[in-house]
């Protein structure tokens, strides 16, 4: 396994329901970087991350995505996340009679392999760390999975498995939404922890608030499935101001959603 990171995706296509989501998706990813990709609702920006991380649901009818030469949609979905994809999702699932400690563990233990497993002692030291990063309560190590948890909890806790987890490349599906300005310095606070050459970045969003917080070196834009647009910081500036329309008009797109989620 190289040192840094590369996730490279070409010429992506993705359906759902026989209807193409993403059209011909292209981009690179690698150790160090931070990638964001904004675009209006329905453009396939969730899609795109659904099918990295192999989702049953999303059918893919061509292109390729590799990590570090690897072949990632030959791989299963457990597989994907042990050679370190990692998927905070924008809406992440409640897990009754699973603690939050037990979860992680047993996931830091399956990517670690057996005869390495993580010793207690040191678990809790390092997830004791984490959660007083992301001014978690200690009483989280023990609640069941996301139950109970409000929307602001729930991503903080996203983040924290992204902690633990130690991942070669994170994809972030609008971790912001629905969080309030505390809540979205916190989580952000998280993700600058993470970022190291030995970490490449991915974050979707609609807002230009939280890339204030988490400094994207690209910036994308992405319509009809596609990323139709890049730059940098500045990009997400002039997008906060001025909205989509001057692309759309620049680019000649008349119809910039094809029916997918956001």
């Amino acid at each position: 396994m190289s040192q840094v990171p590369h996730l490279k995706i070409e010429d992506l296509r993705v359906s759902i329901e026989d209807k193409e989501i993403l059209k011909g998706f292209n981009l690179e990813i690698k150790g160090g970087e931070v990638h964001a990709i904004m675009g209006p609702n329905g453009t396939g920006k969730s899609t795109l991350s659904s099918a990295i991380m192999g989702h049953p649901k999303y059918e893919v009818t061509g292109g390729s995505v590799t990590l570090d030469g690897e072949d990632v949609l030959e791989m299963g979905v457990d597989e994907r996340a042990r050679k370190g994809l990692f998927l905070a999702m924008q809406y992440p699932s409640e897990i009754s009679g699973v603690t939050n400690a037990d979860f992680l563990r047993s996931a830091i233990n399956a990517r670690r392999g057996e005869g390495n497993e993580i010793s207690l002692m040191k678990f809790i030291r390092e997830m004791e760390k984490k959660m007083k990063t992301l001014e978690m309560d200690e009483s989280f190590s023990h609640r069941y999975l996301n139950e109970g948890f409000s929307g602001g909890e729930k991503k903080r806790n996203e983040i924290l498995q992204m902690l633990m987890l130690q991942p070669r490349i994170a994809i972030l599906d609008e971790i912001d939404s629905g969080l309030d300005i505390d809540a979205l310095r916190i989580v952000s606070e998280g993700v600058n922890e993470l970022l190291s050459p030995e970490v490449g970045v991915l974050v979707i969003t609609h807002y230009q608030r939280l890339l204030n917080y988490i400094k994207p070196d690209f910036v994308h834009v992405m319509m009809q499935g596609r990323i139709v647009k890049s730059g940098g910081p500045e990009l997400a500036e002039r997008l906060e101001a001025e909205g989509y329309d001057w692309i759309k008009e620049e680019l000649g797109i008349v119809d910039e959603t094809v029916g997918a989620e956001a």
